[in-house]
């Protein structure tokens, strides 16, 4: 997005050089890396950085506003009604596609949103792995509003383990299993905390606990990466195992199992910003356009792309037997503009949102970068390119 720094990049670029940055991601955990990786960052001027963060920012105030958790009580199905919802979730994460408006203009347009926590901690050792291969320039960083490396890991383990020591465990289905799972590991490098697989939960007079190394630990917080969808997938005993959180009455979250669904696709309909492509609910849409190519449907909860269907065909819309569960959303134009030695790649940049308690607002932290020369974005969409997958943004300092 840079036109000076991204040729100079390419040209210093070689194979190499990529080899080396793989095998530093390789020791930081061998045999973890689930998920292919780029072979550059992107560099963002201070322009759209600012357009980005401004975005962002107005979002993340509409889901702060009273309202908010009224509109989106609906969002939650009967069967994941937990104790203990906080009054917001502790991060928020949101993608927006490096766009081009109807003027030809380079925009960011959301593409969807979580409350729920993504590659907090791989992306702390991404950039390390970056720098230490690559000539990134000075004043440009991954992170934002002035954070640091150090000031992002101390947000982090704040914000995972709270401030008065409670016992904080990462909780996942099958942890060691996830194509995530370096993700997991590089948090507790960075801030000692113990992995647990909802198999190993045992309920004790609605406590929560588990065993390591012999001993009994109750479990106060929980850092959350378990999702209901893929819970359900599972067998009836890790199912059965999985539904003790919701008997839990004394356990804190990061994030709560509601803000999974409040905090999603779900909420888009009702978000007011230039950077939110119109949306609507399936079910609650008056009359179809005649001509569908502007538009793609997805299911609300999917996961990774799964479900969204880009290239809408006659029938597909009547097929959907649960409308209720879709949005219909105009399509958003990405700009193919990063310019790699095997053709333009277009990106999407996923904004990290940690909450400040001090500040009682949420502050932009810091990145995850997706690159692509596929239909969608997601890993699974680009088997055999090369210059596309998981990367990171270094956004120019203001």
């Amino acid at each position: 997005m840079i036109p000076y720094l991204r040729k100079a990049f390419n040209n210093s670029f070689t194979q190499a050089k990529y080899e080396q940055y793989l095998t530093f991601l390789e020791n930081a955990v061998p045999n973890s890396i689930q998920f292919r990786i780029a072979e550059t960052p992107i560099f963002v001027g201070k322009d759209f950085t600012k357009k980005l963060l401004a975005a962002g920012d107005s979002i993340c105030n509409q889901i702060l506003a009273p309202q908010f958790k009224a509109l989106t009580q609906n969002a939650i199905p009967a069967n994941a009604l937990t104790p203990n919802e906080a009054s917001h979730p502790d991060c928020i994460v949101m993608d927006f596609a490096i766009a081009i408006d109807e003027n030809d203009n380079i925009v960011p347009k959301l593409i969807e949103l979580q409350g729920f926590p993504s590659l907090f901690g791989f992306e702390v050792i991404q950039d390390d792995a970056i720098r230490a291969i690559f000539d990134i320039p000075k004043k440009f960083s991954c992170y934002l509003n002035g954070y640091t490396r150090a000031d992002y890991v101390k947000h982090l383990e704040v914000m995972i383990k709270g401030t008065q020591n409670k016992h904080t465990v990462l909780l996942e289905i099958l942890p060691h299993q996830q194509k995530t799972k370096i993700d997991f590991y590089i948090t507790d490098k960075l801030i000692s905390l113990p992995i647990v697989c909802v198999t190993e939960l045992i309920l004790e007079e609605h406590s929560l606990h588990y065993y390591r190394d012999g001993i009994k630990q109750k479990i106060e917080r929980i850092y959350n990466r378990v999702v209901l969808d893929e819970l359900e997938k599972q067998s009836h005993a890790i199912q059965a195992k999985g539904a003790l959180i919701k008997l839990a009455t004394d356990v804190e979250w990061v994030t709560h199992p509601h803000h999974f669904f409040r905090v999603s696709k779900f909420c888009i309909p009702f978000l007011k910003q230039e950077s939110v492509p119109y949306t609507q609910f399936l079910n609650k849409v008056p009359k179809l356009p005649v001509d569908l190519t502007g538009y793609v449907i997805k299911p609300l909860f999917s996961f990774a792309g799964q479900g969204v269907i880009i290239d809408i065909q006659p029938g597909d819309i009547d097929a959907i037997k649960d409308p209720e569960n879709w949005i219909i959303q105009e399509k958003v134009q990405y700009a193919p503009i990063i310019e790699t030695p095997s053709g333009n790649a277009k990106a999407e940049i996923r904004l990290f949102y940690f909450w400040d308690t001090k500040k009682e607002q949420y502050i932009g932290v810091n990145n995850l970068t997706r690159l692509s020369k596929g239909k969608m974005i997601g890993v699974n969409y680009n088997q055999t390119a090369t210059w596309v997958g998981g990367s990171l943004a270094y956004f120019e300092e203001f």
